[in-house]
């Protein structure tokens, strides 16, 4: 290495994949090698990176739990990311991938909705539109609509309920142990977006994120009065379509419309 940028590379690769650094740090005296200092200091810091990103985590799983969880993805996926706000972005995939790690399969679903609710807070800012703005719409044109979301707006397909946990965690004054219910099995959607600077989030059956999940695709509001169709039957089609149209405007997801080519 004859570079102190090599030196720069090569060090960081020792700390951050654990391999051999070459003999750039020694141990001294017969201690262990240094090198093993940084690492650990490395592994402990990504850990509580994970602690902040995923702070209901630790108090469902335990802490010992969700160390040793932390730990094993650490390992498996070292920081990719300038910022460690973004570190944790595959917990939710590697949970699922490593059930020998995860005590309860409903912490997936925990999981994903945490880190559902970090992304709306730091997207990007939108004004939402209001039923107002489609007054001008001409009806030969409603057919080809397609809608726009805010940044902010997820929808997650969900197997277990794990929003009575969510709000058992949020009601709990800190240090008081809490009671949390026994997760149930229930395929169904979870909405997360922001209002503002408070996030909110509303579960949804399966047939109303269908068809939330077809706007955000793109499909256009002929598209969406079909797929209603298949759900309530033609006599009912649009009065569905619309009634979801107007839920969205009232939890200001839209941010604007425009008229498909």
């Amino acid at each position: 290495m004859n570079t102190l940028a090599e030196q720069q590379r090569a060090m960081q690769r020792a700390i951050t994949t654990r391999q051999d650094a070459g003999g750039l740090l020694r141990g001294l005296r017969g201690e262990p090698p240094m090198l093993r200092i940084y690492q650990h200091a490395y592994e402990v810091r990504l850990v509580a990176a994970l602690r902040d990103n995923f702070g209901v985590l630790p108090q469902v799983m335990g802490d010992e739990a969700f160390d040793t969880l932390a730990r094993a993805y650490v390992e498996a996926h070292p920081s990719q990311f300038p910022s460690i706000r973004w570190f944790g972005d595959e917990l939710p995939a590697f949970m699922a991938a490593h059930e020998d790690l995860v005590p309860h399969p409903a912490l997936v679903d925990l999981a994903r909705m945490e880190w559902a609710l970090r992304g709306a807070f730091d997207a990007a800012d939108g004004t939402p539109i209001d039923a107002g703005a489609l007054a001008a719409i001409a009806p030969e044109q409603w057919a080809d609509l397609v809608f726009t979301a805010l940044p902010s707006v997820h929808l997650l397909p969900m197997h277990w309920a794990v929003e009575p946990v969510w709000r058992a965690l949020q009601s709990v004054d800190e240090g008081e142990e809490p009671e949390l219910p026994e997760p149930v099995e229930h395929a169904h959607a979870l909405l997360v977006w922001r209002q503002g600077l408070e996030n909110r989030w509303r579960s949804l059956e399966v047939a109303q994120a269908d068809l939330l999940q077809a706007a955000l695709d793109g499909a256009d509001f002929g598209r969406l009065c079909e797929l209603a169709a298949t759900q309530a039957g033609d006599d009912q089609a649009a009065q569905v379509a619309v009634q979801a149209l107007q839920s969205w405007l009232a939890d200001g997801l839209l941010l604007g419309t425009r008229v498909a080519d």
